[in-house]
């Protein structure tokens, strides 16, 4: 056993330690004068000395010379503190210093202990000294306890055991403690009702602690606890100095409306074919929502059934682009029978292990050789508990169960050029379609309100025509916001509008900035456009550099000099919004920096980039985010190129 002041030196330390390891706080100007609480700790006692006559009727064969023990401590508390340097403490409670001698072995060869229940009500006065500029304090005073318990437990082997009160004892107790604690404070600094936690170490030396009046039986405390303290601060008239109308930053508006609102567009997209196959937990069955052919059905199809023109849809996609996506078997088995000589491999993975996944890419395979008559050789199947890109990461632990289902699922892969892009990279062929858009993207009226982010809480937007008619947005929060041009316009063929941003700063300041614009609707006839679209892995931007080729070499040679290409990042809704919203700029804008360079090496100028990035805002998302095959296609950016007129 260490000595009783190798003990008690590390037990102040580590109490110092705790104390210190808060950052140091300034003290408060307006603090109450006097506190009320209650503290808990415990006593950590150390005997020492002789103990051998335990009553009038009880002396043991051999003396008892050291020990020690742990008992509770509480009290309540009163303090006084006319300043923070300076106060008065009072402390009255109930204060336990039992403890276990170590044993003895008696004449007899015997093996003894003597255990003792010692207990005092105690009245502790102190002085409390305060450290300027931090919650530290030091505090010191005699200590009055006065006797509550005495009993003690001696046990000898071959004797029978005895218990008793201990005779002699000193009724009453002089003695004195010095300590060091430290106020946390709890309460929020407005309130007038101060609250605090305080941690606290006291020391008590052995001088004036005897116990009895009789042989000399000493007693040591290290003393360790926790106080809750409650005061009441005086009201204080503070003086509020002016304020300024003027912000830090400026917060600067402006309006960019087309000249003319489209009304529909004729658009041939590009659509990139996701090569994953996703099941439902609890079954190894290709999922009924994917489109299986019979035999016969799987005869007569072609992937050129799919290119035709769907039904019109809004500013994102619709069921037209996952209808074809759940066709993708059978896309896969039309283009493998005109190409003989590819092949795939299928690669399975389920959470269950890899014997399931492995089975989810058999039924896959079956399927292939049953309705399109594809030679088995040609499909290599795979099992894993994890897909070669997961969307899991080790360590995660939110938002599993959407991230297990996007893992769940097959990978068709291949190196038959067949069946890939062009321009390599290892994507999949994409699916050409045609499909009318209505509320294009560049149809809407841009409020750019600079400064939005940084210092408003939010701003709305008030519109007024040349009828006085006002319409209404908002409140939004971001520094960019869009409303489409047919709404502002209704049925008027026109119409030009006073416009008027109002904000509240942070700080409860009204900033208002205003602008005009003028709106002409445009007629019937229907303008052509193109897609395209990238897509990407679970929270990765990085891999825009695969698609560079694709980019440079089929999307911006469809570009002319005059064209209008806004460029569009989302995600899924796994995850934070803002992190989602940065991540999905970051890609738009790594986007068209790689086509700005492939129309500057090719002379190409004069063409406008409307480049935003939506992160996870449903109302503008590609897709819902009910299936995972939905999340996975809205983590993309989707360019669309609106040749000049």
């Amino acid at each position: 056993m260490l000595p009783i002041n190798k003990i008690i030196q590390r037990c102040i330390i580590c109490s110092l330690v705790i104390i210190f390891s808060h950052t140091i706080a300034q003290a408060q100007n307006t603090q109450p004068t006097w506190w009320f609480g209650l503290s808990g700790a415990a006593n950590i006692n150390f005997y020492s000395g002789t103990t051998q006559r335990l009553n009038n009727s009880l002396i043991v064969p051999s003396a008892f010379h050291k020990g020690n023990g742990v008992r509770p401590y509480g009290s309540l508390l009163m303090e006084y503190r006319p300043s923070h340097l300076w106060g008065l403490m009072l402390n009255v409670g109930y204060d336990g210093r039992g403890g276990k001698f170590d044993s003895v072995v008696a004449p007899c060869n015997c093996p003894a202990t003597l255990k003792s229940d010692l207990s005092y009500i105690t009245v502790e006065p102190s002085l409390r000294l305060g450290v300027a500029s931090t919650n530290l304090y030091f505090f010191a005073g005699p200590r009055i306890a006065f006797g509550l318990q005495k009993k003690f437990e001696y046990t000898q082997l071959k004797q029978q055991d005895a218990e008793g009160d201990f005779s002699e004892m000193n009724k009453t107790v002089f003695s004195g403690q010095i300590g060091v604690g430290y106020d946390f404070p709890v309460s929020a600094a407005g309130k007038s009702t101060k609250v605090t936690l305080s941690p606290f170490v006291s020391f008590h030396p052995y001088f004036g602690q005897d116990p009895r009046d009789i042989e000399s039986w000493s007693l040591t405390t290290l003393r360790a606890g926790m106080a809750l303290k409650f005061g009441k601060a005086p009201k204080v008239i503070e003086t509020v100095p002016p304020i300024t109308a003027i912000p830090v930053r400026e917060v600067t508006f402006a309006v960019r409306a087309p000249k003319i609102v489209p009304v529909r567009r004729l658009v041939s997209e590009t659509l990139p074919l996701r090569n994953s196959v996703f099941f439902d937990n609890g079954s190894s069955e290709i999922p009924n929502r994917y489109v299986l052919l019979s035999k016969n059905e799987a005869t007569d199809f072609k992937e050129t059934v799919l290119q035709k023109e769907q039904t019109a849809n809004t500013t994102g996609r619709s069921a037209r682009q996952l209808n074809v996506y759940h066709n993708i078997l059978n896309i896969i088995g039309d283009r493998m029978r005109a190409n003989p000589d590819a092949v795939i491999t299928l690669t399975g993975a389920s959470g269950n292990g890899p014997k399931e996944g492995k089975s989810f890419a058999e039924n896959i395979k079956q399927y292939m050789v049953s309705a399109f008559g594809v030679d088995a050789s040609r499909i290599t199947t795979e099992g894993r508990t994890k897909p070669l890109i997961p969307s899991e990461q080790p360590g995660g632990n939110k938002e599993l169960v959407l991230l297990r289902a996007g893992d769940r699922r097959v990978d068709i892969t291949s190196a038959s050029p067949a069946l890939l892009m062009e321009v390599g990279g290892g994507m999949m062929k994409p699916v050409q379609i045609l499909a009318t858009q209505t509320d294009p993207l560049d149809s809407h009226v841009i409020f750019n309100v600079d400064g939005a982010e940084a210092l408003l809480k939010s701003w709305t937007i008030d519109m007024t025509d040349e009828k006085g008619i006002m319409q209404h947005y908002g409140p939004y929060t971001r520094d960019q916001e869009s409303v489409p041009g047919k709404t502002i316009l209704g049925n008027r063929p026109d119409g030009t509008y006073k416009v008027f941003m109002t904000g509240l700063t942070k700080a409860g300041l009204n900033v208002k900035k205003e602008s005009t614009v003028s709106l002409v609707r445009g007629d019937e006839s229907v303008e052509k456009g193109y897609r395209y679209s990238i897509l990407f892995d679970f929270n990765k931007s990085t891999t825009i550099a695969s698609y560079g080729k694709f980019l440079t070499d089929v999307v911006s040679p469809l570009i002319t000099s005059g064209s209008t290409v806004i460029v569009h990042g989302h995600t899924d809704i796994i995850g934070e919004v803002e992190y989602n919203r940065k991540l999905s700029q970051n890609r738009a804008m790594q986007t068209q920096k790689i086509i700005e360079q492939a129309l500057s090496a090719s002379g190409k100028s004069n063409v406008t980039f409307e480049t935003f990035g939506f992160g996870e805002d449903e109302s503008r998302s590609p897709f819902e985010n009910n299936l995972p095959e939905e999340r996975f296609y809205n983590r993309t950016v989707i360019i669309d190129i609106i040749p000049a007129k």
